[in-house]
C-alpha cells in the first residue's frame, strides 16, 4: 500500500521483531534466546515488503538504526540492515538501547509465571498478584526493578520522541525526501507507546497486536500531534487470550 508523509517530521518505523524460542508460560521480557529459523525468514519477507513501500513513497532510511538490547530485536534489525543495504545513503551504524525493551519484571526475569505468583504469596510484604495481572496495562510488580506495561510504554514513547525532534532539528531545509527511521523492539511496549502519544486508544491496546517482523509506521505532525501513517496493526480475534 502506498500512502504519504504528511510533515516535515521523520516517519518512524516501530518494528516487532521475529518469533524467537520463547520459554513458555514465562513473562517474555528480558529473555536472551535467538530468533527461529522461521522468524529469520519471517523478517527476511517483511523486510523487503518495506524495501517496497520505502521505493514507493521515495522516503530516505536514516543510517542510524535502533534497537532494543534483546538479542531478538538485535537479530531482526540486522536482518532489516542486510535487505535494505541498497537504500540506505551511507554506512548504516546499529545502536542497542534498553529503552526499547520489554516491559521487565525486574528480578523476577525469567522466572514462570507460576514462580513469580509464588514468590508473592509467600512474601509477608506482599499482596497476591491478581488475576491476569501479566495483561493488565497498570499493574506492576512488587519487586525491585519491575515496570507496569505503561511505563514500560511511556519509557519507549519518550526515546521515540526524543529521536524525531533530534532528527527534525537537524534536517536540511533543502532536503525534499521524507526521512524514515527504523527502530526494532516489542509489540507490548510499542503499543504502549503508541497510547501514550495519542496514536491509539487505551481499548486498542488490547484490541491490538504487532506481527512479527512488520513495521507500524507514525509520525508527529507540525503542531506536535502524532498520527498513524502506514503498516497493519494484527487485530486479535476474541477468542484469543491476552497475555501482553
Amino acid at each position: 500500500m502506498t500512502t504519504i508523509a504528511l510533515s516535515s517530521f521523520p516517519v518512524l518505523a516501530m518494528i516487532r521483531h521475529g518469533a524467537y524460542h520463547q520459554r513458555q508460560n514465562t513473562p517474555s521480557a528480558l529473555q536472551p534466546f535467538q530468533l527461529t529459523e522461521e522468524g529469520q525468514q519471517e523478517v527476511v519477507l517483511a523486510a523487503q515488503r518495506f524495501a517496497t513501500l520505502v521505493k514507493e513513497n521515495n522516503w530516505q532510511i536514516s543510517p542510524i538504526i535502533h534497537s532494543s538490547n534483546q538479542l531478538r530485536a538485535w537479530q531482526t534489525a540486522r536482518i532489516y540492515q542486510r535487505e535494505l543495504a541498497d537504500l540506505f545513503s551511507e554506512t548504516p551504524t546499529h545502536i542497542t538501547h534498553n529503552d526499547l525493551s520489554e516491559r521487565s519484571v525486574g528480578c523476577a526475569a525469567n522466572l514462570t509465571i507460576d514462580e513469580i505468583e509464588d514468590i508473592l504469596n509467600k512474601d509477608p510484604r506482599f499482596d497476591s498478584a491478581p488475576k491476569n495481572w501479566k495483561s493488565d496495562s497498570h499493574y506492576c510488580l512488587p519487586l525491585q526493578g519491575a515496570e507496569s506495561l505503561m511505563i514500560a510504554g511511556e519509557r519507549v514513547a519518550n526515546y521515540l520522541l526524543s529521536q524525531s525532534n533530534k532528527l527534525h532539528s537537524t534536517q536540511t531545509t533543502n532536503n525534499e525526501a521524507t526521512e524514515v527511521k527504523l527502530f526494532f523492539g516489542h509489540g507490548a511496549s510499542f503499543r504502549h507507546a503508541a497510547f501514550h502519544l495519542d496514536v491509539i486508544s487505551l481499548c486498542d491496546i488490547k484490541r491490538f497486536s504487532m506481527h512479527h517482523g512488520e513495521a507500524v509506521m507514525i509520525q508527529q505532525q507540525n503542531d506536535d500531534r502524532w498520527i498513524h501513517i502506514a503498516g497493519e496493526w494484527k487485530i486479535r480475534k476474541q477468542a484469543n487470550s491476552y497475555n501482553d
